[in-house]
């Protein structure tokens, strides 16, 4: 079995190159917003509707009008542009179709473009562009060279298309490649059923609990240093600009941190079970805010932001990810089951009671008074209804 899986490296180009690197981010910038105002405006002075074929097309008049410009750079890449420009109009008219807060398309600006995507590798990129060189590895990207990549690890299957990304003072590229070889591992034997939660990011219905760091929480302090220190900074400044880099750079190192410790942990949840079965969670409505209208102000509405924040720091969605890759990889199941009154069902007799939760780590049923850590009994809930639909499908 083969699956799709990506690769990032971190880019080392010299000091012409990285001047290069970020005038192909501005002027792809610049085509995203100006794609952006012929569509605004033809629909504004005529009722057009302007796609991305006609976008394209105009794409060949743009290069030649500018050749020390936009006709640097790849013509593929700058398809890949307008591409991202047509996907954000077609995700704003789905949201308006099915009635949900439709969020028009933005202009970009600097600071909110840093990823260039070549659709295919050979059109105007090129991966291990060096192959005779003993020591190292490049990718050639059009208009920029041959960059220097570090790369630690290594690359798997065909790659397909190639991003250059900006975190930073730092350059990336990201390598998309299809028919990566599975890595299954030998069968265990055992399921499990998984609670996520923020006490324990997960709690098995084994009883084993993986800790959640609280990665942000760890770094709050530093955190409201840098954020009072970039309040007091004058817009423009070279010391602002300084200040939104340390800002910027303390979030970073979290999403780093929260990343390995969710790779670290659905990687031990794979080796060690066969089947694993979780909660299927909207995290978007879970985190929504209670603070309601003027007219109907909500209720709790700091402790439900303070909620909200540990459930987003433990970053449930970006486990769930990870899991669900690693175990296609690996040669796992995984079930995703509706969460409703997976913890407050006791998992001894079923008896469904709000009651039965007396606190948020105990659990003690009403009616046969079965008592359990709640969360351990929501797992083992969670691993019932996953055998069960696995049953059902069996039969099916």
């Amino acid at each position: 079995m083969a699956v799709r899986r990506s690769y990032k490296y971190l880019l080392r180009p010299t000091s012409k190159q990285a001047a290069a690197l970020t005038q192909c981010l501005e002027d792809h910038r610049q085509l995203y917003n100006a794609a952006m105002e012929h569509r605004r405006t033809a629909y504004a002075k005529a009722g057009a509707s302007i796609r991305y074929g006609e976008q394209s097309a105009d794409l060949k008049h743009i290069r030649a009008d500018d050749p020390g410009g936009q006709g640097r750079w790849s013509f593929s890449s700058q398809q890949a542009t307008l591409r991202r420009l047509d996907k954000a109009f077609r995700a704003f008219f789905d949201r308006v179709r099915t009635g949900r807060t439709p969020g028009f398309p933005r202009f970009k600006g600097r600071g909110w473009f840093d990823t260039v995507e070549w659709p295919k590798d050979g059109d105007g990129c090129r991966w291990d562009s060096q192959p005779e060189h003993p020591a190292a590895s490049y990718v050639r990207l059009q208009g920029i060279g041959h960059v220097r990549v570090h790369q630690h690890r290594p690359v798997k299957g065909r790659v397909k298309t190639i991003s250059v990304k900006r975190e930073g003072s730092r350059w990336y590229v990201v390598l998309s490649c299809d028919d990566v070889p599975a890595e299954p591992l030998p069968a265990t034997g055992a399921v499990a059923g998984v609670d996520l939660g923020v006490a324990s990011l997960v709690t098995t219905s084994d009883g084993e609990r993986l800790a959640n760091p609280r990665h942000l929480a760890a770094t709050a302090d530093r955190l409201a240093a840098a954020q009072r220190d970039l309040a007091c900074k004058k817009r423009g400044s070279k010391r602002r600009r300084e200040a939104v880099a340390r800002v910027a750079a303390l979030y970073r190192t979290v999403r780093r941190q929260r990343l390995d410790h969710a790779h670290k942990a659905a990687l031990a949840l794979v080796r060690d079970y066969d089947l694993i079965v979780h909660e299927d969670l909207r995290i978007a409505n879970i985190t929504r805010s209670a603070s309601g209208t003027i007219d109907a102000p909500g209720r709790n509405v700091a402790a439900k932001a303070g909620l909200n924040r540990s459930i987003l720091d433990a970053g449930w969605g970006v486990f769930l990810t990870i899991l669900a890759h690693k175990a296609e990889s690996a040669g796992r199941e995984l079930i995703a089951v509706n969460p409703a009154n997976t913890s407050r069902t006791c998992a001894r007799c079923g008896h469904v009671a709000k009651e039965n939760r007396l606190t948020q780590a105990e659990f003690a049923c009403t009616a046969c008074g079965h008592a359990a850590h709640a969360d351990v009994n929501a797992a083992v809930n969670i691993l019932r209804a996953g055998l069960a639909l696995r049953q059902a499908a069996e039969a099916a």
